[in-house]
């Protein structure tokens, strides 16, 4: 008997062609075993399936009982349509529209970290969609699909055309808040107590472990680790943009001021001021405790580094880098979920 890295039970959107728009999986599961995995492996010994409702009463009956699992998977049993099933032995680059979808619910899942799994291929497998008021359709039929609505009185809301939906249309985590759902992908990872306001903004691949206060972008591969906060419009410097392969990761207890952003991974209790955007390139006046320069470096030679305060000199306009000792604490009131 293999082992199974992931598998998803849901319901998929087609166009007219049949091909897949995208599917909705309430309960993914990461690494099933035991009689969970004996099922699975009975019914769907490819990497994909059609399948009647009664497979997921079935699988309720084995999940832990009065789990969110369990119930998820009874509902879709009562909803009685057929279910579209994948399951993923390994962790190989994405095949299909399906394996791309629960990909990334897993990740909203909390079921994997950002940059965990392979996402190779991610991008050819996901179709362009107009994400709309009555749900998912193909970008060739809606014209057709709006003057229909239109002739009824019910025209379709557009709420954007995209490859990623929104993730508050698929999976709300426990323990968040998200000011406004069109900021978040599917395929974030937000942890217990973190915190989207109006524009934050979280990728795919990418997330708060949490507790946070996000009111800056954090791109494609970005992690920001717990009690860390990114300014209003601040913004963190993803491996998407220029085709850079450095993995940023924000440490705990930073501060990304407001409009300031970072290139370089910052270790723990950092803080970046406001309006400063410190690029690998970027040169730095590193000082000592006492306003010395010690050396002039370029930033990527700081990288991952902890107990750095940014800043830019008001007279000389260098940018400076000073020892910071003093943690910033986030508002509790704020994280507060109960």
């Amino acid at each position: 008997m293999t082992d199974l890295f992931a598998f998803g039970l849901g319901i998929a959107t087609r166009n007219a062609r049949g091909e897949t728009l995208e599917v909705y999986y309430p309960a993914p599961l990461a690494k099933p075993e035991g009689a969970v995995r004996d099922l699975i492996e009975k019914h769907v010994p490819e990497r994909s399936a059609t399948l009647p409702a009664e497979f997921a009463a079935k699988l309720a009956e084995l999940l832990p009982p009065g789990g969110a699992a369990s119930a998820a998977h009874r509902t879709l049993a009562e909803a009685g349509a057929k279910l579209d099933a994948v399951a993923l032995r390994t962790d190989d680059a994405i095949a299909s529209t399906a394996e791309a979808y629960l990909k990334l619910h897993l990740l909203s899942h909390r079921l994997a970290l950002p940059n965990s799994m392979n996402l190779e291929g991610i991008f050819a497998k996901l179709p362009n969609v107009v994400w709309t008021s009555v749900g998912p359709i193909d970008v060739a039929e809606f014209t057709a699909r709006q003057i229909e609505a239109r002739g009824a009185g019910t025209p379709i809301v557009v709420h954007g055309v995209d490859k990623f939906p929104r993730m508050t249309d698929y999976v709300i985590p426990s323990g968040v808040r998200i000011a406004d759902g069109s900021r978040v992908r599917l395929g974030a990872y937000l942890g217990e107590g973190t915190t989207v306001m109006h524009e934050g903004f979280i990728n795919f691949n990418a997330g708060a472990i949490g507790p946070n206060m996000i009111e800056g972008r954090i791109s494609q591969g970005v992690v920001v680790q717990p009690h860390s906060d990114l300014g209003g419009s601040s913004s963190t410097m993803g491996t998407l943009s220029g085709g850079g392969n450095i993995t940023i990761t924000i440490g705990r207890n930073c501060l990304i001021g407001a409009n300031a952003g970072t290139g370089i991974p910052l270790g723990d209790r950092c803080t970046i001021e406001a309006g400063l955007y410190v690029t690998a390139g970027t040169r730095v006046d590193v000082l000592d405790e006492n306003g010395t320069l010690v050396r002039t470096v370029k930033a990527r030679e700081l990288a991952g580094q902890s107990d750095m305060l940014f800043l830019r000199n008001s007279t000389t306009s260098r940018v400076e880098c000073r020892t910071n000792r003093a943690a910033i604490e986030l508002n509790t009131q704020l994280h507060a979920h109960n």
